[in-house]
């Protein structure tokens, strides 16, 4: 469909805040199509323009801070319905961009903004290892480069968690409250596990400053859901055609979910005028997130990769695809949740199928695929070892395809010989291997299972469960993916009949 048959309705933003009161870490898109529109929504409807934002870049990449800036810190999120509608939103609640990457020079004015006494909170969206953060213990990872670089430089931090330790030190000297802390990356218990990175590093530099961040700093977990994929030139060109030459621009689904602890001393704002659930735990919904909408894409991509499928729309098409989903988040995830009260997995995951099949996001599988090592334990491991215990090993038949495929992806090829990038942060750990055991499925299985920072000991020591990955990953390797999701899960042989 060109782009002149799309309907869009554009929603311009009329207001600007006049003060900072939320700093963000991590410019990326889903930062700026999530809780970003929250916040412009919030200030059309309240009119507090106390809470306007300032969002940082810490990682290597100042052009997105340039477009921004030259846009006058506004830009566009392109919201679609279905590949005949959509909603085009004009954020303007950004009042500072920063670029306080390794080599950028904004590092000093971003602490000064976080020690600033009207910045009441601070968000993170910094994907899953950018909290240096052992994906099995939890434990911080002490001898990784950059947090050794802000253990020995704490006024001069890379990462994160170091900006964070630096910034709450400058307060507490200064006798300023401390600012919450609200984590906003899909990890379990995302605020206690960011609490620990912090604490566990403040300890490195000042024993009683972190005993002062554990006692008097709220960290809420939070749980966040919106497609939202990668901008890539085609997706910017039918933006042009509609009238929005904006760099800066994103595009996701409609659909938008935010689930926070409501533990904010200083305030917030009025979020769940907005839509957003407000809630004393947020466990339940975040677990269901990551098993069952997480969980799905995973095994999309690693065998959908595999198949030399590229996007989820197209995997979600297969019939078998829908089958693996279905016996997936029957048999397996669903029964390992404690769902949030008023839940339906069933009709939850009804919806997440149609929100796959939306073909106007062209959510690319490789997009997914990346830091399957610091994705799996949630999405998929810590489930497999309450199945294990409760003695359903029988029903982890999906999981275990979905991981036989993952480390057939991590040899860096789909199953027809074509290359593409392993963009993990144990790339090279998992090239070694395949090295060493690509011509011995057993031994490969073993030595994956050996990595004791990604399985946990009751997968690593439970036998019946390697042999279900070494059957499933000769499967993959002899007779493809399809017969491997037929001979492993019948029900998704059955919906090609």
């Amino acid at each position: 469909m060109s782009p002149r048959e799309i309907h869009v309705e554009r929603h311009p933003a009329t207001r600007v805040p006049r003060q900072i009161g939320i700093v963000h870490l991590g410019l990326g898109a889903f930062h700026r199509a999530h809780q970003a529109v929250y916040l412009q929504q919030c200030l059309a409807r309240s009119g507090d323009e106390t809470w306007g934002l300032c969002s940082a870049n810490i990682r290597a990449n100042r052009t997105l801070v340039e477009q921004l800036r030259a846009n006058d810190l506004r830009y566009h999120v392109a919201e679609y319905r279905d590949s005949e509608h959509l909603d085009l939103r004009e954020i303007g609640v950004m009042r500072e961009a920063l670029y306080a990457g390794p080599d950028g020079p904004d590092r000093e004015a971003l602490l000064a903004r976080m020690s600033d006494p009207a910045v009441r909170i601070v968000t993170l969206t910094v994907t899953e290892k950018g909290y240096f953060l052992n994906p099995a213990s939890g434990e911080l990872l002490t001898q990784a480069e950059p947090i050794a670089h802000d253990i020995a430089n704490p006024t001069t931090p890379h990462t994160a968690p170091g900006l964070l330790v630096a910034a709450l030190a400058r307060r507490r000297a200064a006798g300023t409250a401390p600012f919450t802390v609200l984590c906003c990356d899909n990890m379990p218990a995302n605020g206690q596990r960011t609490r620990r990175a912090v604490v566990s590093l403040a300890r490195h530099r000042d024993s009683e400053l972190a005993d002062w961040i554990e006692a008097q700093v709220a960290f809420p977990s939070s749980m966040v859901d919106r497609i939202v994929p990668a901008m890539g030139a085609a997706d910017r060109a039918r933006l042009v055609a509609l009238g929005v030459d904006d760099p800066a621009a994103v595009a996701c689904e409609t659909f938008s979910q935010w689930v926070v602890e409501d533990d904010f001393p200083l305030g917030r704002p009025d979020w769940e005028a907005e839509g957003v659930e407000m809630v004393a735990d947020v466990t339940p919904f975040e677990t269901m997130k990551l098993r069952l909408l997480n969980g799905a894409h995973s095994l999309l991509a690693y065998l959908g990769a595999l198949a030399g499928i590229e996007t989820v729309d197209a995997a979600v098409a297969s019939p078998a695809f829908r089958g693996l989903l279905q016996h997936y988040w029957q048999r397996e995830a669903a029964p390992s949740l404690a769902l949030p009260a008023g839940s339906d997995a069933a009709a939850y995951t009804e919806r997440l199928l149609a929100r796959f099949a939306n073909d106007s996001l062209h959510h690319r599988l490789q997009q997914i695929a990346m830091d399957g090592s610091q994705k799996l334990p949630q999405r998929w491991l810590t489930g497999a070892v309450e199945q294990l215990t409760a003695n359903d090993a029988e029903d982890l038949r999906a999981t275990a395809l979905g991981i036989a495929a993952w480390i057939r992806y991590t040899a860096g090829t789909d199953l027809s010989g074509q290359p593409h990038a392993v963009d993990d942060p144990l790339a090279e750990t998992f090239a070694t291997l395949h090295r060493c055991h690509g011509d011995d499925p057993a031994a490969l299985i073993d030595a994956f299972l050996a990595l004791d920072a990604i399985f946990p000991k009751a997968l690593r020591d439970d036998r019946p469960f390697a042999q279900q990955l070494l059957d499933a990953l000769r499967r993959l390797q002899n007779d493809g993916v399809a017969s491997a999701i037929a001979a492993l899960i019948p029900t998704a042989a059955d919906q090609e009949t």
